[in-house]
């Protein structure tokens, strides 16, 4: 075993070792007001795939008939926070065919929703607060950083591809709000996220001076339980997407752990979405113009509708193969899951009032409409969304 495989085993045995057993599912849902969703109940588990496929799309159909009459959120509200390079063909499964350059950027983005929980409390969930610092600790980061430095031009190719917006704190007061006025954080996967600048730690971070104080106050951050199980026990294949530290010195009870699909309350629902991830899980809301989704199982609606796509080779890839979606495919856990997920968030979502031939699917991070990237640029993209009024001091209703 060599010296780095050593440090990263006793990193990861240190970080499980200061595991403490989440609490029942049932109970933590009763806790947070939210509720399973039992029409999904056994149908990642069917045999065989095929029939497993059917089974989800036929599963999300009959949950989306619910879910509308249920109602909507209050409102939502996104904020670009940063612009990140990204490996052209990982984001499309290699299905581009033309030269281009090797790395386009995703935009992440920030997305506050307002709803209110099946208890009748006011709630505000804040989803994908990525903290460009903590991204750039992730291996995969952290390696290609070092090879850009290395090239004559690197400084001027990261002015290219990399673009800050707004830190999560800062986005969070443009929409009016205070640290105070979150009630829950969550990610769609923890790939290239750290827990510690979310929830705080009591360790200080290599270059910090002082230990994280937390980004949204008493906010808990809403888990997969499969999510937190692998940040806690990397495989190998896994590694290069995680920071593994992430967990070090953070208070586990800051994390609402859930197993499956649950929904928050009328409008609101994470959906489980394995495949790019064990414990990846999709945002679902209602709003006045229908049903939104909004995850990294892609990062245009190419990935999602590539019968549409302009994207040189991605339309081949759907007539070639057969294949409904072209999956955002950086990792190996099970191309098939996530293949069905995918099914199961385009089931979901409505189409675009301004556009019918578009679902309204928002990816959470989304590739940039730049010029410098063509032809690798979005067919079609939604650019946010925005819906009613974000308001501060919910709380002050309960």
């Amino acid at each position: 075993m060599t010296t780095h495989q050593q440090s990263r085993t006793t990193s990861t045995a240190s970080a499980t070792q200061d595991t403490v057993a989440a609490p029942d599912s049932a109970a933590l849902l009763s806790e947070i007001g939210a509720r399973p969703i039992p029409e999904f109940d056994g149908v990642h588990d069917i045999w065989p795939r095929g029939d497993r496929l059917r089974a989800i799309r036929a599963a999300a159909t009959q949950y989306k008939k619910r879910f509308i009459q249920q109602g909507q959120v209050r409102a939502v509200q996104s904020v670009d926070v940063a612009g990140a390079p990204y490996p052209v063909n990982y984001a499309f499964d290699n299905a581009v065919t033309v030269p281009s350059l090797p790395l386009i950027t995703m935009i992440n983005r920030m997305i506050v929703v307002q709803y209110d929980d099946w208890n009748g409390r006011p709630r505000t969930l804040v989803f994908e607060p990525t903290v460009p610092a903590g991204s750039a600790e992730a291996p995969f980061y952290s390696n290609l950083q070092k090879l850009v430095d290395k090239i004559p031009g690197g400084a001027l190719a990261s002015k290219v591809i990399l673009k800050y917006f707004n830190e999560p704190d800062v986005a969070l007061s443009k929409v009016g709000l205070t640290p105070q006025d979150v009630d829950f954080c969550t990610f769609d996967h923890l790939h290239v996220q750290d827990p510690r600048m979310i929830l705080g730690s009591t360790d200080v971070i290599p270059g910090d001076k002082a230990p994280r104080e937390p980004l949204f106050g008493g906010a808990r951050m809403l888990v997969h339980r499969r999510e937190l199980a692998t940040l806690e026990n990397l495989h190998p294949m896994q590694w290069a997407w995680y920071v593994e530290d992430g967990l070090v010195g953070v208070d586990r009870d800051k994390f609402a752990v859930f197993d499956g699909d649950i929904e928050l309350g009328p409008g609101i629902a994470l959906l489980w979405t394995p495949g790019h991830t064990d414990g990846n899980h999709s945002l679902v809301i209602n709003t006045p113009d229908g049903v939104w989704v909004s995850s990294e199982n892609g990062i245009s609606l190419d990935n999602w509708q590539p019968e549409l796509s302009k994207i040189p080779g991605v339309r081949r890839y759907h007539e070639q193969f057969g294949r409904e979606i072209c999956p955002n495919a950086n990792t190996l856990e099970d191309a098939l899951d996530q293949y069905d997920s995918m099914i199961k968030e385009k089931t979901m979502a409505d189409t675009c009032p301004a556009d019918p031939r578009w679902l309204q699917i928002l990816p959470s991070t989304e590739l940039a409409p730049w010029k410098r990237f063509w032809p690798v640029v979005p067919t079609y993209c939604h650019g946010g969304i925005s819906y009613g009024r974000i308001e501060s001091g919910l709380k002050d209703e309960r």
